[in-house]
């Protein structure tokens, strides 16, 4: 991990190369690279393979990227698809037939207000963001879609990468107390649903007290204030 500023270049080569948040490649290549540069000051990440990399940093807006899951919320019927509020600078589009099974007689019919869990198809600086709800390679909805009943809360965009994280205590340790529905998305917003409205709100003060930008606690000092909390049924 190491510290990069904007305009800098970025050494990420790889035959199956997937660019994240704060990463750009130019139209001229380089001696380190194949012309990717940063547009934004952060951590500097790649996965296991070289096949992924991405800017972290403690941004307060989210900037859509390609192939991340977000939560969104319908503002509008637009012909027919729909705009999505997704917390970006500008709305997203989604099309009616961005659903598993979806066709034109047989699509979704969303109301305004509805809460969708989508992935970001499209995401370029001088357009609006496109969003689908099922999985690009499967298409099948795997999770994508309508969010019905539950509560959406809010966090900053680096704890909902952390939820993303498979090796994250936080949700595991929640859910084997209760039964927990979550959807996270990569726009600092955390959808659950629980049995029961205390342990709903339980479930986001946790979020919000494990939050670097709030109390920042571990799993041990979790564990000590999930005590302090009446989640008996």
């Amino acid at each position: 991990m190491a510290f990069i500023l904007p305009g800098e270049s970025v050494p990420a080569q790889h035959v199956n190369l997937k660019l994240g948040p704060g990463l750009l490649q130019s139209n001229q290549s380089s001696a380190s690279g194949l012309g990717i540069i940063s547009t934004r000051s952060g951590s500097l990440h790649h996965n296991a393979n070289g096949s992924k990399w991405w800017i972290e940093n403690n941004s307060r807006r989210y900037v859509p990227a390609p192939q991340e899951s977000v939560i969104g919320v319908i503002t509008a019927r637009s012909g027919d698809g729909y705009r999505v509020d997704i917390g970006a600078a500008h709305q997203a589009s989604l099309d009616g037939l961005a659903f598993e099974g979806a066709s034109k007689r047989n699509k979704p019919n969303l109301r305004i207000g509805c809460i969708v869990y989508a992935r970001v198809s499209l995401a370029h600086k001088d357009m609006e963001p496109e969003l689908e709800c099922f999985d690009a390679q499967t298409r099948k909805a795997e999770g994508f879609g309508e969010l019905k009943g539950g509560f959406v809360g809010r966090c900053s965009l680096k704890m909902c990468r952390e939820l993303l994280d498979p090796n994250h205590f936080l949700l595991p340790l929640l859910g084997s107390l209760f039964q927990l529905e979550a959807a996270v998305g990569t726009n600092g917003r955390v959808w659950v649903n629980t049995d029961a409205v205390k342990r709903t709100i339980a479930v986001t003060r946790c979020i919000e007290a494990v939050d670097p930008d709030g109390g920042g606690m571990d799993e041990k000092a979790v564990k000590q204030f999930i005590q302090t909390l009446d989640l008996a049924s």
